[in-house]
């Protein structure tokens, strides 16, 4: 027996403690990496208190988080987490106009550097004025047609919590009818100077960036996406076009999974340039032949619009600012960066809920913002095409749709909603989306961490429930 536990028991023992260290040495630092840039945006960036974003919005989120802490430095407006209190120590830094940014491959004064130019003043939005224009607002003014008090109770049932134990937690929801706000909630401690994170509803947003690009003619969709790392003669990449990236069907082999070890963990929370990441994927299979969400495949697009515009944070910040935020007075819009200084288009934009009702106006309205053209002519319709690849026809270019099968439109993803209805749609239940038969804009945002207490298809039916005509 002696021997027995000499030669089984103690490698055993040392095996499964090697296994654990190695596990955790390479998973911790996602855990921490998350509450640290989760944290540092949410205190410095949305102006919210740390603990109950720890407690309520981080650590549910994944077992794993349970062994992080958090601790936030005021003066250097900074967030470091650490797990097991000691191991494992990720910092994110606050810079003024570009929000919170992991110093991952750089340092504080790095960053602090990289952002010194940053421009911070933005025009003042007349208040006086009515939405969008302004920040006025009449709720009592319904449309003809609208079920007031239909409405109210559906509003009272997006707040509510779908059961014991069983959180919702939706913090805004906004209806717009024609170009106006019709219904507006916000749950305690948020309001209509709140930015919010969309986490994927970003992806629309770097979208409309690429093709304010095509627009000035800088980008061509069509031609090879001019990644440097792609130009090798013997590189099957260079197939890759830009139209593939927005489509989601490059080919790259990236796994779209939220785990320790997998491509969208290590890219968002251990890589400096998150864009040269993804880039250096191999292919899955040839170009244009499968549909495979990836958010690698918008940070090269973001990437892509970083080096369009002249290759550094203030470049890409002004272009956004200027070209896209506010011209349709969406001044709180904030896309943060990566180390590199890129957007992290994939995920990381933040505004309020009205701004991003703004947003999905001028998708609604098919990029033209009161008789000013943002978009290229035919961009919106081009991006609500469905993909071929896209299983139910549910996604064109970066929009979520609900086109159905080509050959069999009722297998679609919302079967008791319109085929036109299109949606950006980001992690714990975000959503902004458009139902153009009945001229809406929805938008929706909160935190639920269990899909099945808040349902898309739910929130939109319920709206245009209350829409329709009564009897």
């Amino acid at each position: 027996m002696k021997r027995v536990f000499q030669w089984i028991v103690i490698p055993a023992f040392l095996g499964l403690l090697i296994g654990a260290v190695y596990y955790l040495n390479h998973a911790l630092p996602i855990g921490t990496g998350y509450s640290a840039k989760y944290v540092c945006s949410q205190v410095f960036l949305a102006g919210r208190e740390p603990e109950p974003v720890f407690n309520i919005d981080v650590r549910p989120a994944n077992p794993l988080f349970r062994l992080v802490s958090t601790q936030v430095n005021y003066e250097n407006k900074t967030v470091t987490a650490k797990g097991l209190g000691f191991f494992s120590a990720r910092t994110a830094v606050y810079r003024e106009g570009c929000g919170c940014t992991l110093a991952v491959e750089t340092d504080r004064d790095a960053l602090l550097e990289q952002a010194r130019d940053l421009r911070s003043a933005t025009p003042q939005r007349p208040a006086s004025l009515a939405w969008p224009l302004g920040e006025t607002v009449d709720l009592d003014r319904l449309p003809p047609g609208v079920d007031r008090q239909g409405l109210a109770r559906a509003m009272d049932e997006f707040f509510a919590e779908p059961g014991p134990g069983r959180l919702r937690d939706t913090r805004a929801v906004i209806i717009v009818q024609g170009n106006r706000i019709i219904a507006e909630r916000y749950a305690p401690g948020f309001s209509r100077e709140t930015p919010m994170l969309g986490w994927s509803m970003s992806k629309s947003v770097t979208a409309a960036l690429v093709g304010i690009l095509v627009r000035d003619g800088v980008l061509d969709i069509s031609q090879p996406a001019p990644v440097a790392a792609w130009q090798s003669p013997d590189d099957p990449r260079r197939a890759i076009t830009t139209d593939m990236l927005l489509r989601m069907s490059s080919g790259l082999d990236f796994t779209e999974k939220y785990k320790p070890f997998k491509d969208a963990t290590t890219m968002l929370y251990n890589r400096g340039n998150m864009a040269a990441y993804a880039a250096s994927k191999a292919l899955a299979g040839p170009p244009d032949s499968r549909w495979s969400y990836s958010s690698g495949t918008t940070n090269i697009l973001a990437h892509l619009v970083f080096e369009a515009v002249g290759g550094s944070l203030k470049q890409a910040h002004d272009f956004a600012r200027t070209r896209l935020f506010e011209k349709i007075g969406a001044l709180s819009a904030v896309i943060e960066p990566d180390a590199s200084g890129r957007f992290v288009g994939s995920s990381y934009m933040f505004a309020t809920a009205r701004d991003w009702a703004r947003f999905g106006l001028l998708l609604k309205n098919h990029g033209v913002w009161y008789g000013e053209r943002i978009l290229p002519k035919g961009w919106v319709q081009y991006a609500i095409t469905p993909t071929p690849q896209a299983p139910q026809g549910k996604y064109g270019a970066q929009i979520w749709l609900n086109a159905g099968e080509k050959e069999n439109p009722a297998q679609r993803i919302f079967p008791s909603l319109p085929r036109d209805v299109f949606y950006c749609g980001g992690f714990n239940g975000q959503i902004v989306a458009v139902v153009p038969a009945m001229d809406l804009v929805l938008v929706r945002l909160g935190v639920t961490h269990q899909r099945k207490n808040f349902s898309r298809e739910w929130f939109i039916s319920r709206v245009m429930e209350v829409m329709k005509p009564q009897e």
